[in-house]
Parts: structure tokens; sequence; C-alpha cells
């Protein structure tokens, strides 16, 4: 098989929009929670999430053609834009060069719920009372969920595999995985995937409320995504995307590319437990990880960071734990763990996304990042575990896993690792 390499990132998150934002953001350990400004939520639980700032999509997407799309698309565009262009795959008009063939590359692209904005918006417009139903014509196309993939083909004329990938917030993590596959089976050349999410909105924001999924810190909003902390109350929504330019290694040689990181392995698994909830063994979770160093054909010793899923939510994270000691054994003490869901909040199905980006910067820059607002030891978590609490940590990264979990007990674990020849 084929060996799989990243060529290029793009980053939008709630710390940094750019990946050298981004990189900032994650060494300095920086929050992006605050208020929510989208709409009114004085009237909600949960008043606040990591929204993206002073973010001008037109910087990378066309105006006219930003109007007729979802948030969740635009984020997408921009961040498969920055990926193209630091992979070198792109001419001074933005469009792709020569380097890229048409029918042998393609997008497979994440987001747990899509277009759920442009959804809400037309239901409160039936909603108020106009009269007939007339809705935009673009209320479908901005709603589906593989528009991400759609607009991404589309935009950059790749006419390989296109198609999305929906399994909650295991998502990315699928959609990297496929990607991968495309290249490593010879289906492909050049593959750009990742994820998107933006559902700051209303629906979500009560739904998950109504699920006691989110964290209710109005009066500190900044500390209130506080993974493995004794008083966490819930995971804090985010927003953003993440994008990934992965080639052969052959395609990315013979053009002279500069080359970030391997995609060393990957694999996927089921709790086949619960509908929301984490097994409390992490049975589903373990798996994943095993299988996932099976794939890279790499022992537990050789990984030097885990970006766990860690959403701050009181099962979840000590179940992640729990299945992390038991996949690694006594090499887990001699590793870094942090959640960088600390600073970003939760993207949902483009948490992979962001956090694989995560796991390509360590490895780059040498360093770990933390996991940022811990004041209160858990009793029930294993005091021997480092989970670069509060500030990075500086350290060679050679390999690095990203776990990722979703709603009906999907796991996805994905490893990296430092190109060699």
């Amino acid at each position: 098989m084929k060996r799989v390499v990243i060529t290029g990132i793009g980053a939008l998150t709630a710390i940094g929009n750019s990946v050298p934002e981004y990189l900032e953001g994650l060494r300095t350990g920086a929050s992006g929670a605050g208020p929510i400004t989208q709409f009114d939520a004085e009237p909600f639980k949960t008043q606040f999430a990591c929204e993206v700032k002073d973010w001008d999509p037109s910087t990378r997407v066309d105006k006219r053609e930003a109007r007729r799309q979802d948030r969740y698309t635009l984020m997408a565009l921009y961040t498969a834009s920055e990926a193209l262009e630091m992979a070198g795959l792109l001419d001074a008009e933005g469009n792709t060069t020569a380097a890229v063939d048409a029918d042998r590359a393609g997008c497979i692209w994440a987001s747990g719920i899509g277009g759920l904005r442009s959804l809400e918006e037309q239901i409160e417009i039936h909603d108020a009372g106009n009269g007939t139903p007339r809705y935009n014509p673009f209320m479908i196309p901005r709603m589906i969920a593989n528009m991400g993939a759609g607009h991404i083909s589309m935009r950059y004329n790749l006419r390989g595999p296109s198609y999305a990938t929906v399994s909650a917030c295991a998502s990315g993590g699928h959609a990297l995985a496929a990607a991968a596959d495309d290249i490593r089976l010879g289906r492909a050349d050049v593959m750009v995937t990742g994820g998107s999410e933006a559902v700051i909105t209303k629906v979500a924001i009560g739904g998950f409320n109504s699920m006691k999924a989110l964290s209710t810190r109005n009066d500190d909003p900044a500390t209130a995504s506080r993974p493995y902390d004794a008083d966490r109350d819930g995971f804090v929504l985010g927003e953003g995307a993440g994008a990934l330019v992965l080639e052969s290694l052959e395609h990315a040689q013979a053009r002279g590319a500069t080359i970030l990181a391997e995609v060393a392995g990957y694999a996927a698994s089921s709790d086949a437990y619960h509908i929301s909830a984490p097994h409390p063994e992490g049975i589903g979770a373990k798996l994943a990880m095993e299988n996932a160093l099976k794939d890279a054909g790499l022992r537990a010793e050789d990984v030097d960071y885990i970006n766990t899923h860690g959403t701050s939510t009181p099962l979840g994270d000590t179940a992640e734990l729990n299945a992390i000691k038991l996949a690694f054994g006594d090499a887990v003490y001699d590793l870094n763990i942090s959640s960088t869901k600390s600073m970003t909040g939760h993207l949902l199905g483009a948490a992979s996304a962001i956090e694989s980006i995560a796991c390509v910067l360590a490895i780059q820059h040498s360093f770990v990042p933390p996991t940022i607002n811990h004041v209160t030891d858990d009793p029930n978590i294993d005091p021997e575990l480092d989970l670069t609490f509060n500030h990075a940590v500086e350290r060679p990264v050679e390999v690095a896993l990203s776990n990722t979990f979703g709603f009906g007990g999907h796991n996805s674990a994905t490893i990296f690792k430092r190109f060699s020849e």
C-alpha cells in the first residue's frame, strides 16, 4: 500500500482564524469561550460558547457565492483554501495547479449536523405567520451535510472520490481515514479532508441543554471547559473547521512538496452500548486505539502524545482515560495526554479535524498543547497520568494519536508520525 503524507493544513477556531493563529493559541493556552453573540442566549441555561471571532470569509471565498452558503460550508471552503495554499497546489488566481490531476483528486469532508443554522432560520420565517410558506430555494443545498465536500470539490475541480461522513463527533476521524484509504489503495493521489461545524444556534444550545450535556458555568465561561477537573459539568459548544491535504508519498516527492507529517494508521470501532453515554470500561475506545497501533505497525511505547476526545463531561473523561490505560499499559506513564477542547470547545463533527491538526503542529514544533482550566484534582483519575495541565510542554513529539468519539458509540483513533524516508 502507498504511504500517505500531509502537505497542507488549514484551521479556523475560536482561538485562531488561521494555522499560525491556532498554533499561537495552542502554545499559550488561550481560551476561546465567551458569551454567545450570534443570538440572544439569555433564556437558555447555557449562554456561552466558543465562537469564531473577527472572521471575514471574503478573504478566501467569493462574496457573491458566500451569500448562498451556510456558515459551515463557508468554513469548509475557507480552511480548504488555506490548506491547499500551504500545500503549494494553488496558482495566483486561487485555482489548483497542474500538479493536481482532477480525476485523481477528491474531497471527503465531515460535519456532524450540517446546515442547522439555515434550517432554523427558514423554520422561524414559517413560524412567524407570514401566510403561505415560501422557503429560500437554497435552503436544502445550504442545509444538507454533504455540501462541504460538494462545494470544495466544485471550487477546486476535484473529480475523484467526494462525499461526507456523518458519525456525530467521530465524523472528522472517519473522513480522514476514508480519504487516506483512497490514497493508500491507489484510487487517488491527492485528497482534501477535514470537517466543519457551525451550530451555535438556539436549536443546538436548547437541544444539548435538554440532554444536560453542556456546561452551565455562565458566571465564568472562559474556564467552563475543564476536562479532567473534579468540577467539570459538561462540554462547551464550539464552531470552526480544519482541513488537511493528503497525498501519496510518491506524488508529494515528485513535485518537491514540503511534508508536514505522515498518516501512520487509524482504526474505528463501536461501543455498541448507548446512544450518548460512553461504555464505562472504555471497551470500544480501547479497541480503536489498539487497532490503530497495529495498523501503524507501532507499539504503545512509541507514542509520545495523545490528543484526547476529552470533552469535559463527568462520564466521558474518565471512561476515555480508563480506555487509554487499558490500551497502553505501563507505557501510559511515559507520554503526555491533553484535551485541546479546553481551549477550542467541542466542534462536534469538526473536532477530529482541528485536533488532528493540533497533533501535526505538535510534531512539527516539538511541544504538547495543554489542558487548560484545571483547578481541582478528580479523585477518580489516576494522579500519575501526565494530563499536561494549564501549560504547554516543550518536548520532541515523534508520534501523536488523536481520539474522537461520537453519540451512537462511534469511535475513531488516528496516528500521525514525523515523516522519515
